[in-house]
């Protein structure tokens, strides 16, 4: 349960935070100040909750996880709920501000009229094709760098953290401008939730990291070999 909660926790502030930034932040910081948030964001949560549940936070690091053997199918299951349940929690959070702020200039790429709480929507110009490829290799970089910055015996060990949150960075510096960058199914959900106009390349935020997270794992195992860490 403890792991549950912590997923929830980190979640929530990944949504909250780092979309907070584009959100509040935006026209300020533009795109690099954003994807320099998300991972500065995430080297937090790293540090603050990897001892207890591995600082997944995003169910394709958790669907990455599992097929790599590192996870068993229940476990994976109860952190992907609760980090759409977190994602959902800090997306609320997020539209609340944006609610209570009468005449206060929000949002990064996309209007604020049309994207109040930075959902991951195609942005001007941007192709559906081009949009899932994108989402699927920025997550192949990302999942990649995750298993093999954290692996037991050829990882970076306490510096794990530092790459996994600069590694996020730099796919949102790369991602935002095509679609707000998701590599993650939660973040996507969570905004969704409250920006009905989202739903409709929600898919692609979903079918683009997963298998970029599969592609990862075969990659990883080809460079690495077999895992010992595995689960029984």
């Amino acid at each position: 349960m403890k792991k549950l909660i912590a997923e929830g926790v980190g979640t929530m502030f990944l949504v909250l935070l780092a979309c907070g930034s584009a959100v509040l932040a935006g026209p300020t910081i533009d795109v690099l100040g954003i994807g320099i948030c998300f991972g500065l964001v995430l080297i937090c949560l790293c540090y603050a909750i990897g001892n207890i549940s591995g600082c997944h936070v995003n169910p394709a690091v958790s669907f990455g996880m599992w097929i790599a053997g590192r996870m068993k199918t229940g476990e994976f299951i109860g952190y992907v709920v609760a980090q759409l349940i977190g994602a959902t929690i800090g997306a609320a959070f997020l539209y609340a501000l944006s609610e209570m702020g009468a005449g206060f200039t929000y949002g990064g790429i996309t209007a604020a009229s049309d994207n109040a709480i930075a959902a991951n929507v195609l942005q001007p110009g941007a192709t559906s094709g081009m949009a899932l490829l994108t989402e699927g290799l920025l997550t192949f970089f990302f999942v990649f760098v995750i298993l093999a910055a954290t692996d037991a015996k050829k990882g970076a060990g306490k510096f794990a953290g530092l790459a996994i949150g600069i590694a996020l960075g730099l796919v949102n510096i790369v991602g935002i401008p095509v679609d707000n960058c998701s590599v993650n199914p939660a973040r996507s959900f969570g905004p969704a939730v409250f920006s009905p106009n989202a739903w409709g390349d929600f898919w692609i935020m979903v079918v683009g990291p997963l298998v970029g997270a599969a592609v990862a794992v075969l990659c990883w195992k080809a460079i690495a070999g077999t895992d010992k860490n595995s689960v029984e």
